[in-house]
C-alpha cells in the first residue's frame, strides 16, 4: 500500500502544510512555572447548562489561582446539531456569571495567537494530521453506509456482543489499494477511521486529578476522525485544539469518562503530551424518594437561561456553586460573607468524587443573603438590569422614577433599620413583591366580614392625615380599633381574647390588604407615605367601595 499516495487522494486539501509549521505557529506558551492553561468548549448543540458553569467555574479558579490563563473554545463540528443563537446563549450566560476568559472565542482584547477558537475554522490542522495518520497507516478509508452500520449493530446486540467498529467488525479496515480506489472511482461517499491499536483484552491505569488512579480498558475501538465533509469528530478535533492551544489541564464532567480510552489513544498516536483530566462529579437532585442526576428533559433549572430569566443574582449562584465543588469552600464563606471570591484558595483535591447534590432551596437562601447586602442602588441597578431583558412592559415602567422607585427599595430591604431583611431571593420575585406600589388592581381576601371591614376603613380614611408622623398615625389605628370593639391592650386581649372580635394588628391587617392586596408587608405607615396621600386614599375608597 502507498500510504503517501492514498493520503493525498482521500484529503486533496492544498493548504496542509507540513507539521512542523504548526508547531511553530503554536509554540508554548510563555508562562511560570505550574501556571496552568484550562478551557470551557462548549458545543452549540443546545442551551449552555449549570454542568458547565460548574466545569467553568473550576478551570477559571485553578487557572487564575496558579497565575495561568483559561480559553473559551467553539466546538461547532456538529452542523446538523447545530442550534441558533446558541452560541450568543453562551456568551451571555458566561458574561452573566463574570467568568473571566483571557483569550478565546470573541474575547475582546486578547492577542488570540492561538486562534482561530471555532473548530469549523481549523479544518487545515485536522486535515494535516489525518493525513500524517493515513501516511502512517493508523488511518485509512471507511465506505459502510448508514444502513450497512445499522446492520452491523443489530448483528452485535442479537450476538451479545459489544456494539461498535472494530476488529472481525471493521468492515472496510483491510480493504486492498485496488478496492480503495475503486470505490474511489465511484465516488463513494468515505469517512476516515482510526486504525485502533488497543485491545479490550489489557487494561491501565489512570490518574484522574479529581477521582485518582482509576482503571480503564484500551480502546479498540476504530473511531471515526473526519466525517465526509472533511469536518473532523469531536475526539479528533479536542486532542488536536487542546495540544495547538497549549491546555494542560482539562476538568470537564464525568460523563466523559466514557471515551477517555479514546482520547488517550489519540494522544499518543499522534506523539502530543496528554494534558491532565479531572472528570468532575455529577449534579443531582432528589426526586421523591430518588436521587438523580439532573435531566435536560425534566428539570428546567439545568439550565443557565433559567437563572438569568428569574434574576438570580450572579454571585449567589457561583457561592452556591463552589460550595458544591469544593468542600471546604462553605467554611470559608461563613468567616468571609463579604469576601471577594478569587481569595478562596480553590483545590482541586477538594473536589467531589462522587454526584453533588442540587438543591434549588439552598441557593434561595443564598441569593437572599446576598441580595440583602446590596445597597438601594446597587438593588436598583441590578433589577433593572433584568427587566430590560426579561420584564414586562408595565415592570419596565417602575424606572420611570428612580427617587420612588430608591424609597420602595430601601423600605423592603430594611436599609437604615436594626436588621436587614431578606425577602428578595430573585429579580422576577423582587419585581413582583413591590407591584402594589404601582398598580393597585390587586384583590383584597380579608378574615373579617364586610361589614366590619368596611366600617374600619371608612373610620380610618376619614381621620386619616399624611403629615401624621408613625407615633400619631398609630394612635389613629388604635382609636379605630377601639371604635368597632377591637382590643388596643393586647395583655386584655390575652387575657380573654373571646371578648373581642379582634385585637389592633388585626385592624391593622385590613389597612395593609386595603392598602396593598398583601397581609405581610414592610412597615405600612412607610408604605402610605411613599404612596403619598392621594394614592392611599384612593386606595381605601376602592376597598371600601368593593365592599
Amino acid at each position: 500500500m502507498d500510504w503517501n499516495k492514498l493520503a493525498e487522494a482521500l484529503i486533496p486539501d492544498e493548504n496542509v502544510k507540513p507539521l512542523d509549521y504548526y508547531e511553530e505557529k503554536y509554540p508554548e506558551r510563555d508562562l511560570p512555572k505550574g501556571a496552568q492553561v484550562t478551557r470551557l468548549a462548549p458545543s452549540p448543540t443546545g442551551f449552555i447548562h449549570l454542568g458547565n458553569l460548574f466545569v467553568a467555574i473550576a478551570n477559571e479558579r485553578i487557572a487564575h489561582q496558579s497565575g495561568g490563563l483559561m480559553y473559551l473554545r467553539i466546538e461547532d463540528t456538529d452542523l446538523k446539531r447545530k442550534v441558533d443563537g446558541a452560541v450568543d446563549a453562551v456568551k451571555n450566560a458566561l458574561r452573566y456569571f463574570d467568568i473571566r476568559f483571557d483569550e478565546g472565542a470573541e474575547i475582546e482584547g486578547a492577542e488570540n495567537a492561538y486562534a482561530p477558537y471555532y473548530q469549523r475554522e481549523r479544518a487545515e490542522l485536522y486535515h494535516a494530521y489525518a493525513k500524517e495518520l493515513i501516511k502512517r497507516g493508523l488511518a485509512y478509508p471507511c465506505f459502510c453506509t448508514e444502513d450497512e452500520l445499522s446492520a452491523l449493530r443489530e448483528k452485535q446486540t442479537a450476538e451479545k456482543k459489544i456494539t461498535g467498529y472494530y476488529g472481525e467488525y471493521a468492515a472496510c479496515r483491510n480493504l486492498t489499494e485496488e478496492q480503495i480506489y475503486e470505490n474511489l472511482k465511484a465516488r463513494k461517499p468515505y469517512v476516515i477511521r482510526l486504525r485502533s491499536q488497543g485491545s479490550a483484552e489489557n487494561k491501565l491505569t489512570f490518574r484522574d486529578e479529581i477521582k485518582g488512579d482509576i482503571t480503564v480498558t484500551e480502546n479498540d475501538q476504530d473511531v471515526v476522525i473526519l466525517k465526509s465533509d472533511g469536518i473532523p469528530t469531536y475526539h479528533f478535533a479536542h486532542a488536536i485544539d487542546d495540544h495547538f492551544m497549549r491546555t494542560t489541564l482539562v476538568i470537564r464532567g464525568e460523563e466523559w469518562l466514557a471515551s477517555l480510552p479514546i482520547h488517550i489513544e489519540l494522544f499518543d498516536l499522534l506523539g502530543f503530551r496528554r494534558p491532565k483530566y479531572g472528570h468532575n462529579c455529577s449534579l443531582q437532585k432528589i426526586d421523591g424518594d430518588t436521587r438523580r442526576k439532573l435531566s435536560k428533559r425534566k428539570d428546567p433549572e439545568l439550565s443557565l437561561e433559567f437563572y438569568r430569566q428569574e434574576g438570580y443574582y450572579a454571585r449567589a449562584v457561583k457561592v452556591y456553586m463552589l460550595t458544591l465543588l469544593n468542600s471546604n469552600f462553605e467554611e470559608w464563606y461563613l468567616k468571609n460573607p463579604d469576601g471577594a471570591l478569587e481569595d478562596f484558595k480553590f483545590s482541586i483535591g477538594k473536589m467531589g468524587k462522587s454526584g453533588a447534590l442540587f438543591d434549588l432551596n439552598k441557593l434561595s437562601d443564598i441569593s437572599k443573603n446576598e441580595l440583602a447586602k446590596l445597597s438601594a442602588e446597587e438593588m436598583y441597578d441590578f433589577l433593572k438590569t433584568w427587566a430590560d431583558e426579561f420584564g414586562t412592559d408595565v415592570q419596565k415602567g417602575y424606572f420611570a422614577d428612580k427617587e420612588y422607585l430608591l424609597k420602595i427599595l430601601t423600605l423592603c430591604m430594611g436599609i437604615g433599620g436594626k436588621k436587614r431583611r431578606k425577602d428578595f431571593t430573585t429579580a422576577k420575585q423582587a419585581m413582583e413583591m413591590i407591584a402594589y406600589f404601582f398598580d393597585d388592581s390587586f384583590e383584597c381576601a380579608y378574615r373579617f366580614d364586610a361589614a366590619t371591614v368596611k366600617t374600619v376603613l371608612s373610620g380610618f380614611a376619614a381621620a386619616y392625615d399624611y403629615a401624621d408622623d408613625c407615633s400619631a398615625w398609630f394612635d389613629k389605628v388604635k382609636a379605630v380599633a377601639a371604635a368597632n370593639g377591637f382590643a388596643t391592650d393586647m395583655k386584655a386581649y390575652k387575657a380573654d381574647p373571646t371578648a373581642f372580635p379582634g385585637n389592633v394588628s388585626d385592624v391593622a391587617e385590613m389597612l395593609r390588604i386595603a392598602t396593598t392586596g398583601l397581609s405581610n408587608t414592610p412597615d405600612l405607615w412607610t408604605i402610605m407615605q411613599i404612596l403619598g396621600k392621594e394614592k392611599t386614599l384612593a386606595r381605601l375608597n376602592k376597598a371600601i367601595s368593593a365592599l
